[in-house]
């Protein structure tokens, strides 16, 4: 199977799976039930849950028995979309090219609906028939990513308002875009049963890819479009915010985004039996 054939299989596993979530409009708060499928189910890359089912798969792992596992990641990370949209944060109105949650449901239930979904992320992840060590393993990993030291910690530090140096841009990244790839490939080889030198890998090629994903995305809010990213653009320079594309420039950027997703295919080359799939998704 090729690249994109094995990209869009494990993407149509997770979509038809996230599908499932909160569609009871029978509950007396519904309403908050359609805030959280609207969001979870609004399309999107799926690459968080990719993650989880490949590094899985390399590691011999039953895919579909690591499907609520990357549904779980899914639901933190888009819970974490809508409070970045709100008001208080960025403020945006539009995401995956449909209007943020608050845009349509109220600033009220979109913040209700991201703790919740936090909550059922958990949730989610323990009711699995997964061995309870795999279960405990994966919400440890989850919570790391999604707390103070993870995607809250990095929010924070990037609402301060100040100039920042490279190092202080890459601890930023580390916690707010970098803390949820790390947690989806290491979750991914939890799933799998995967050994300390696998484990050891999907950390290192979590590193770059996050990094290197995170300098892309300020790359495209400068040179693409709205349409083909499906969120405002050029918002990085308006808000004066730091970004690796002010840091460095365009061409450095793109040196840099080449340098690591080389980085993060050569940290799994030879240590899975079938690295081929992680190996393109970097590239």
């Amino acid at each position: 199977m090729d690249y994109q054939a094995q990209y869009q299989e494990y993407k149509a596993l997770a979509d038809a799976a996230l599908n499932t979530y909160f569609a009871d409009t029978a509950m007396s708060y519904h309403r908050l039930l359609e805030a959280m499928h609207y969001s979870l189910t609004a399309g999107g890359k799926r690459l968080r849950p990719v993650l989880v089912l490949a590094f899985c798969a390399a590691c011999g792992g039953d895919v579909r028995a690591a499907l609520p596992i990357a549904c779980a990641v899914e639901m933190v990370h888009t819970y974490s979309l809508i409070h970045d949209d709100l008001p208080c944060m960025d403020n945006d109105d539009l995401r995956r090219g449909k209007p943020t949650n608050h845009v349509i449901y109220g600033e009220c239930t979109a913040t209700l609906a991201g703790d919740a979904l936090q909550a059922e992320a958990f949730r989610t992840i323990l009711s699995t028939d997964l061995p309870v060590e795999v279960r405990a393993e994966c919400a440890r990993l989850l919570a790391e990513a999604a707390g103070e030291s993870g995607i809250c910690g990095g929010q924070q530090l990037d609402m301060e308002g100040k100039v920042l140096t490279k190092e202080e841009l890459m601890d930023i990244n580390d916690r707010k875009t970098s803390a949820m790839i790390h947690a989806a490939c290491l979750m991914g080889v939890t799933c799998g049963g995967g050994n300390a030198q696998q484990r050891a890998a999907a950390a290192q090629y979590a590193k770059a890819l996050g990094l290197a994903f995170q300098i892309r995305d300020d790359m495209l809010d400068v040179i693409s479009t709205e349409a083909e990213l499906g969120k405002p653009i050029g918002s990085d320079a308006r808000e004066g915010e730091n970004t690796f594309m002010a840091l460095y420039g365009l061409e450095r950027c793109s040196a840099y985004v080449h340098e690591l997703s080389e980085e993060a295919a050569a940290a799994v080359d030879g240590v899975f039996a079938n690295s081929a799939f992680l190996r393109q998704l970097a590239r």
